[in-house]
C-alpha cells in the first residue's frame, strides 16, 4: 500500500511556472507507476501525465505536452510535475495517483490517490 501527499499548489500568472511534488510513503514506491490527474470545476477528472516505475517511460495529455514534465526520484519516494507556460485552462485541483499495474489514462486504473492540490492560473 502507498500513501500519497501532494505539495501545496498555488496561484500563478499565465505564462508562469509551478512545480508540484508528490511524496509517497511505503518501501515499495518503485513498484508503482505514478500519474497526475486534474479536475476543474464542473468538468470531468482528466489525465495529465504518468511515469513508469523506473522513470524510463512517460506519457502526457496532448493539452500539456511540451509544457509539463513528470519525473521521479525513487530514492526519495517523490514524483514531480514541472509545469511551464501555464494557461488559465490549467486551473484545477491536481491529484497524484499510483498503480501497481502499467499506467493508463483513466482514473479508475489507479489504486491510490492523494487529497489533491489547487493550482490557479490567472489571465
Amino acid at each position: 500500500q502507498v500513501q500519497l501527499v501532494e505539495s501545496e499548489g498555488g496561484l500563478v500568472q499565465a505564462g508562469g511556472s509551478l512545480r508540484l511534488s508528490c511524496a509517497a510513503s511505503g518501501r515499495t514506491f518503485s513498484g508503482y507507476c505514478i500519474g497526475w490527474f486534474r479536475q476543474a470545476p464542473g468538468k470531468e477528472r482528466e489525465f495529465v501525465a504518468a511515469i513508469s516505475r523506473a522513470g524510463g517511460t512517460t506519457r502526457y495529455a496532448d493539452s500539456v505536452k511540451g509544457r509539463f514534465s513528470i519525473s521521479r526520484d525513487n530514492a526519495k519516494n517523490t514524483v514531480s510535475l514541472q509545469m511551464n507556460n501555464l494557461k488559465p485552462e490549467d486551473t484545477a485541483v491536481y491529484y497524484c495517483v499510483a498503480t501497481g499495474r502499467w499506467f493508463g489514462t483513466t482514473f479508475a486504473e489507479y489504486d491510490y490517490w492523494g487529497q489533491g492540490t489547487q493550482v490557479t492560473v490567472s489571465s
